[in-house]
């Protein structure tokens, strides 16, 4: 499979088929296996860029296509959404550059703040923050995570996945995932003045 840049459009015919469909025809014609690509590449390039920055991101994200391909054969086709098991891909791939991510939150927390007033840091914080847009509060604060109380924290707010999906893209049941975001979200809130930078991706995602 060539993997080419992220930004493809989805044909409205391809958006017939459930993710599963389209995958258990890729067993047979590889060449399917585009339609997933087109369909997600933007959002795992972004996810990617968001935590490890936007040198890193191109390659992440062909990486994780590439092992999703790589993969396909033990695709769960009874899962239509095969956006948890990429982003599952995504998450396993940023974990091999955990240094590189922790260097590029430290590097952000002594960033200057912005000379102009903005919203406060904690508002919208985390599931505003863009490939280069992360306060340098947030950034301390996320680097003060642990490696998978972080995990499950950004696969909700800057992958967009409930906790349904976050179990399935982490493979650990959903009370795990209630209670690492439970933590995560408690030790966000404290370095971040009390508010809850996690709460606002239901109301940004109509924004």
């Amino acid at each position: 499979m060539t993997v080419g840049p992220p930004g493809v459009g989805t044909r409205d015919e391809d958006r017939e088929e459930s993710d599963a469909r389209v995958i258990a025809r890729s067993r047979d014609e590889p060449e399917q296996f585009a339609v997933l690509y087109d369909r997600y590449a933007q959002a795992v390039h972004r996810y990617a860029a968001r935590r490890l920055g936007p040198e890193a991101a191109e390659d992440l994200m062909a990486e994780t296509f590439i092992t999703a391909f790589q993969r396909r054969q033990t695709y769960d086709l009874g899962r239509d959404d095969a956006r948890p098991w990429l982003f599952g891909i995504a998450t396993n791939l940023v974990g091999r550059h955990r240094r590189a991510e922790a260097r590029r939150f430290k590097a952000l927390a002594r960033l200057p703040e912005p000379v102009e007033h903005e919203e406060p840091v904690a508002d919208r914080a985390v599931s505003r923050a863009g490939a280069t847009g992360v306060r340098r509060e947030l950034a301390a604060a996320l680097g003060g995570l642990s490696a998978r109380h972080r995990d499950v924290v950004l696969l909700v707010a800057w992958a967009g996945l409930d906790y349904e999906e976050a179990a399935q893209a982490l493979g650990v049941p959903v009370g795990t995932v209630r209670s690492r975001l439970h933590r995560a979200r408690s030790r966000l809130r404290e370095a971040l003045g009390g508010s809850d930078p996690t709460a606002f991706r239901e109301a940004d995602a109509h924004a």
